[in-house]
């Protein structure tokens, strides 16, 4: 088990700017990069995949409430 498992959307955030931060400095060796550039994209996914599932979960909250039905407009004739 990854260590990304439980970590929160946040400090995932954290992470990546840090990661993204050493990058952008440009004078990383290419070993270096390498390893960063892979633990960025890994984190990239655990946001991505808990973004995914807060909206998934907000959908079927939505949905229970009945708030997402279709909405059409009466027009007049």
């Amino acid at each position: 088990m990854d260590k990304e498992d439980n970590i929160s959307f946040e400090e995932a955030m954290v992470q990546l700017e840090k990661i993204v931060g050493k990058l952008e400095e440009g004078d990383v060796p290419l070993e270096k990069a390498i390893t960063y550039y892979q633990e960025g994209m890994k984190l990239s996914k655990v946001c991505s995949d808990k973004l995914t599932n807060v909206q998934e979960k907000m959908t079927q909250i939505m949905n229970e409430q009945g708030e997402l039905e279709p909405f059409e407009v009466q027009e007049e004739e």
